[in-house]
């Protein structure tokens, strides 16, 4: 792997695309068993978590069906703590099991709020899959069922991750370069 930039920036390796679909793979061993005999209904968070959710999908054994909303809290490099909601959940989810999948769960305040509003749908339950966690940024109390990999507090990208709008398409993941 070599460093990419993206924009004006460089980015250095951080995850190889081999260690990512291992541990994704992990992670649909450890739904199935969760969920066997049920048919959870995932939720990709767009644009950021179209990759983990398509293999993330492929990774289970047991029947599920997949949806997708558009929650977004970033402006370049800096999340905004605003929540906006660009694109709504069109199925009944009343009485289904929800599996909300993320790309990266960093201050937790757009999880918080997408959490917020599936439970007001009342669904039999609400469990989190995210790709990325990084601890030392939440600023809100979670519980995050299937996290792929916890990560420091570096800005990141590839494997759906972007740098305002490029650098979702990498298989690998990156980190931004230290100055």
């Amino acid at each position: 792997m070599a460093d990419i930039k993206v924009h004006d920036k460089t980015f250095i390796p951080f995850l190889e695309a081999d260690k990512i679909q291992h541990r994704v793979e992990q992670l649909g061993r450890a739904i199935s068993r969760d969920y066997k005999d049920r048919t959870p209904l995932f939720i990709g968070v767009l644009n950021g978590a179209f990759m983990f959710c398509s293999d993330l999908v492929r990774a289970v054994d047991i029947d599920v069906e997949v949806t997708f909303v558009r929650l977004s809290s970033y402006n370049g490099m800096d999340s905004s703590g605003r929540v906006r909601h660009v694109m709504g959940l069109r199925e009944n989810v009343k009485n289904r099991d929800l599996i909300i999948v993320e790309d990266i769960v960093d201050s937790g305040l757009t999880m918080e709020k997408a959490l917020d509003y599936f439970k007001s749908l009342e669904p039999a339950s609400v469990t989190i899959a995210s790709l990325l966690l990084k601890p030392e940024c939440l600023k809100c109390d979670l519980h995050i069922e299937y996290t792929g990999f916890e990560i420091p507090e570096k800005f990141v990208v590839g494997y759906g991750l972007d740098y305002d709008g490029l650098g979702r398409n990498f298989k690998d993941i990156y980190q931004l370069k230290p100055e």
